[in-house]
């Protein structure tokens, strides 16, 4: 029995729609399926109130929130089939209106937007989050890097302050600083990974960890060795990063502090009344494969105190680090003429101040003091 042209044509269309939907489930409507049908509703509503709605309560130009909604919501495949929907419903809108009320500027601004939505999509769609997953994952991976710093509570007799300012103000960057107290053995490293404010924050971020588990894991003459070898091993070219290393037995004040590439960490004397560097000294992490970084040694009395920063708060173009360290030394001065304890406390936050070169590069500096 041969089929007549008008149901041979009914069988063509209804093979086409029922392709048409399976790639619109399978592609598209998929795992965003609802929020991709609630902003196709809002945009085809907003143009439907705008040719027969109250006048002033449906402007065309409203569609750009959909836009905009989708770009945090959904991923490209599903965000292009809105875009086309837009299109097609402000198009609609235009011929039965008048093109005075979707001019060009209109169309402009929706293309942009749309273009922008279109790209942020991407990004998040290559993290593998829509919506603002991605940013909380950002601010967890901040509030841990910066619970890894937090000095922890000391005995009685012992004070230690601590300030880490990114530049431009930013939440993440180059300096980080970690600690651990292990009875009554305290492990501080103070790390600069090289770079600037966000540039330098993915790899912070990524060394913090790893740093993290090896604090007070191994032998404290050691770290940096460790530090260095698993830098050596993971790292491809990302750039240096400098490190200081400081174990205090709490007990008697003795001290190993060993360094990377670092700025000398300074010490106060308190029967002397002067500050002076120490020695510690070696070559930056990562770039000399099984790197041997030696300990000094040294003791902090009652009243004593020790001092680790890194280069932004000496650093000047054109100028030597030695004129920086002693521009440091000299604020450090301010700290002693109030009274050790107190003065340490309130001191640390008026040197970054005065040094930190007003947010232009990262700065970090920790004080810890005996009483």
């Amino acid at each position: 029995m041969n089929s007549t042209p008008a149901a041979k044509l009914s069988r063509r269309a209804r093979s086409l729609w029922q392709r048409a939907v399976a790639f619109l489930r399978r592609k598209v409507l998929f795992r965003y399926r609802l929020v991709l049908i609630t902003l196709v509703l809002l945009a085809v509503g907003i143009c439907a109130g705008a040719v027969w709605g109250p006048p002033g309560w449906f402007p065309p130009s409203a569609v750009i929130l959909t836009v905009l909604a989708g770009g945090l919501l959904l991923k490209r495949k599903s965000l292009a089939f809105l875009l086309g929907v837009v299109a097609v419903a402000l198009l609609a809108t235009a011929l039965v209106l008048d093109f005075s009320h979707v001019g060009p500027g209109l169309a402009v601004t929706i293309g942009v937007a749309g273009v922008l939505a279109y790209l942020l999509s991407g990004v998040r769609e290559r993290l593998g989050v829509q919506g603002f997953g991605g940013e909380k994952m950002l601010l967890e991976l901040r509030d841990r890097l910066r619970a890894q710093g937090r000095l922890p509570d000391l005995p009685q007799d012992w004070g230690a302050g601590a300030v880490l300012r990114q530049a431009g103000g930013s939440s993440f960057g180059g300096d980080f600083l970690l600690s651990r107290l292990n009875g009554r053995r305290l492990d501080l490293a103070l790390v600069d990974v090289s770079g600037k404010g966000v540039d330098a924050g993915t790899r912070a971020l990524l060394l913090s960890g790893a740093f993290s588990g090896m604090l007070g894991a191994v032998p404290s003459g050691q770290f940096l060795a460790y530090c260095n070898d698993h830098l050596v091993r993971t790292a491809e070219g990302e750039g240096f990063v400098t490190a200081a290393h400081l174990s205090i037995d709490l007990e008697t004040g003795d001290y190993l502090i060993t360094s990377a590439g670092h700025p000398p960490a300074v010490q106060f004397d308190n029967g002397t009344g002067q500050w002076s560097t120490t020695d510690a000294k070696g070559v930056v992490l990562g770039v000399i494969p099984e790197m041997t970084y030696t300990p000094v040694e040294g003791r902090l009395r009652p009243g004593d105190a020790i001092m680790l920063y890194t280069d932004g708060l000496i650093e000047t173009p054109g100028e030597d680090l030695d004129a920086g360290v002693d521009r440091l030394l000299g604020a450090a001065e301010g700290m002693v003429a109030q009274g050790s304890g107190q003065g340490f406390r309130k001191g640390i936050e008026r040197i970054v101040d005065t040094l930190g070169k007003g947010g232009n590069d990262d700065t970090a500096l920790v004080v810890i003091w005996r009483s």
